[in-house]
């Protein structure tokens, strides 16, 4: 369980908005738990299509942050 922050500090360009194009290994979010940030990397190469949850709430583990049409995918 953390906090999701989807740029590196507040005021800066987030990693990801919808219709941004990733790659497999791209930083996609931070999340922040017990005063540590972790990167969050991208598992797949794609079209991000939805956030699914806003910058700064609660997220728990394994959960999606993001909706990515894969590459290939229509």
């Amino acid at each position: 369980m953390g906090v999701v922050y989807f740029a590196p500090s507040e005021g800066e360009d987030p990693y990801i908005k919808v219709g941004s194009h990733i790659s497999k290994g791209d930083t996609v979010g931070l999340i922040e738990a017990m005063k540590m940030f972790n990167e969050v990397h991208s598992p797949v190469d794609g079209e991000v299509v939805e956030l699914l949850v806003e910058n700064g709430s609660m997220v728990e583990y394994d959960q999606p942050i993001a909706r990515v049409r894969k590459v290939g995918d229509n």
